[in-house]
């Protein structure tokens, strides 16, 4: 009885550990296989979303650059006649663009779009505080010289941190 006993343990032990080892083997190959599938994953997935992300940065780059005092005033002062219809103009115009380019914020941080959104109620405020100091009937240039003069400082600041905040994230893809 001893030997048979004996026999079994010599027999068993060895196949057990080999059994161990064979499944030790196998799960690190498949933990191996499922990583790099992983990661095959994510590069294709990173292939695609790169282009719709720089696009992304050139759309909001090129908004910031549509939402600059000077660009507004030039494409939409020689539109209208009265101070009133000039303020109109431009809110709409704010609104709109930032509304048409909101689906950009699917690709860029909260933080990011958070400042573009800033700058275009910034610019809305100053579009409007301009607009209490000059007469509803005034001439349209009168409202664009306010605007001007209100645009030095702060909101050309902020518009200028976020150009540049837009070109830095879009550089953080490559680095």
């Amino acid at each position: 009885m001893y030997d048979v006993f004996s026999d079994l343990i010599k027999v068993l032990l060895p196949a057990g550990l080999v059994l161990y080892a064979v499944f030790q083997v196998v799960r690190a190959f498949l933990n191996k296989q499922l990583i790099e599938k992983q990661q095959e994953t994510r590069s294709e997935a990173f292939r695609q979303v790169l282009p719709l992300r720089l696009q992304a940065y050139e759309r909001l780059s090129l908004l910031l650059e549509r939402l600059s005092p000077n660009a507004l005033l030039l494409r939409n002062v020689p539109q209208v006649v009265t101070s009133l219809d000039l303020q109109q103009v431009l809110v709409a115009e704010i609104r709109e663009e930032v509304h048409h380019n909101a689906a950009q914020q699917m690709y860029v941080s909260n933080e990011l779009w958070d400042r573009v959104r800033l700058v275009s109620h910034e610019l809305t405020s100053l579009v409007n505080k301009a607009a209490a100091e000059v007469s509803p009937d005034a001439p349209a240039i009168e409202l664009a010289r306010k605007i001007g003069e209100h645009a030095v400082g702060r909101p050309s600041e902020l518009w200028q941190e976020t150009l540049n905040a837009v070109k830095n994230e879009a550089r953080q893809l490559w680095e």
